[in-house]
């Protein structure tokens, strides 16, 4: 990372939000339902599946939690006659109201996962901050009861616990898992920071969820851990219905169509909605070479 990519990445929050808005656009589809429903069918044309977020977690209100449920509801019913049949949802339980609420948050998904289950989508429960952690998978846990295979939950290799926390969920039949390294920064004491660690305990993570005939959406741009991926798919020798890798939208295009093109499955994450900004923010300071070109194209055109 350049000198200048990282100050333009520390700046950030500093920056008016319409320049941020410029910076973010190739990772959001837009505002509308109707941008993301877009999306999903030019990446289906490419060959690759999608799943789609509505932005907009860490509410403060309950009216803001039914108000987030009844788009999630809408998205689904509209994904089952207008969208890709591959496209699927996640879902940021923040979004729905776990830190105001457990039960309200629970009831929230359940509506959800019923109208996902009319529409024959799978969900995936979004991962969070370490605040959310314990949470989210409790409520994941009673879902996967009701639900079985339809609904799906986040881990990230950056956590101490994680290792732990895929014995504990696949003790009871496997799971299905969306391994990421995770972009929230977390004390010394719960995460690792050195991100050779946080690299091997992805692998390590991985590797146990294979060992436990877990389905993994691998969640990486990180070409080492794709490399590691390859390598322990062939160990168990997984048929492609066994897994698939995942990506962020805008990200690292040309690693996409590789994997395609080998024949992998691949996923990318398709987020939309009023709610741009903090996600934007977290995106380009995991990636701020994006903010340095686009602020270098934008003089330029200046």
């Amino acid at each position: 990372m350049s000198l200048f990519d990282r100050v333009v990445s520390l700046s950030l929050p500093f920056v008016p939000k319409p320049i941020v808005g410029y910076f973010s656009r190739r990772y959001i589809a837009g505002s509308r339902v109707e941008d993301a429903l877009r999306v999903a069918h030019e990446l289906d044309r490419g060959g690759a599946m999608t799943t789609i977020d509505i932005l907009g977690e860490f509410i403060s209100r309950r009216e803001e939690a039914d108000e987030n449920t009844r788009a999630y509801v809408d998205l689904v019913r509209r994904l089952r006659t207008e969208g890709p049949p591959s496209s699927n949802v996640s879902v940021k339980l923040s979004a729905l109201g776990l830190l105001l609420d457990h039960d309200l948050c629970l009831d929230n998904m359940r509506r959800v996962l019923e109208a996902a289950r009319e529409a024959g989508r799978f969900v995936r429960i979004d991962m969070e901050d370490s605040a959310c952690t314990s949470p989210t998978l409790a409520i994941y846990r009673a879902l996967r009861s009701e639900h079985g295979d339809a609904v799906g939950v986040v881990l990230q290799s950056r956590l101490r616990r994680t290792i732990d926390d895929v014995d504990a969920l696949a003790g009871s039949g496997p799971a299905n898992f969306r391994l990421c390294k995770g972009i929230y920064l977390e004390p010394r004491t719960i995460a690792y920071t050195d991100p050779e660690l946080i690299r091997r305990n992805f692998t390590l993570a991985l590797d146990r969820m294979f060992e436990l005939g877990c389905y993994v959406g691998i969640a990486t741009h990180d070409e080492r851990l794709v490399w590691d991926a390859l390598r322990l798919i062939r160990k168990y020798g997984l048929d492609r219905e066994r897994y698939e890798f995942q990506m962020l939208l805008g990200v690292d295009e040309t690693m996409r169509r590789i994997l395609l093109d080998a024949g992998h499955r691949l996923r990318v994450y398709v987020p939309f909605g009023e709610h741009w900004y903090p996600y934007s923010v977290r995106r380009l300071r995991e990636n701020p070479q994006i903010a340095g070109y686009a602020l270098r194209a934008l003089f330029r055109r200046a």
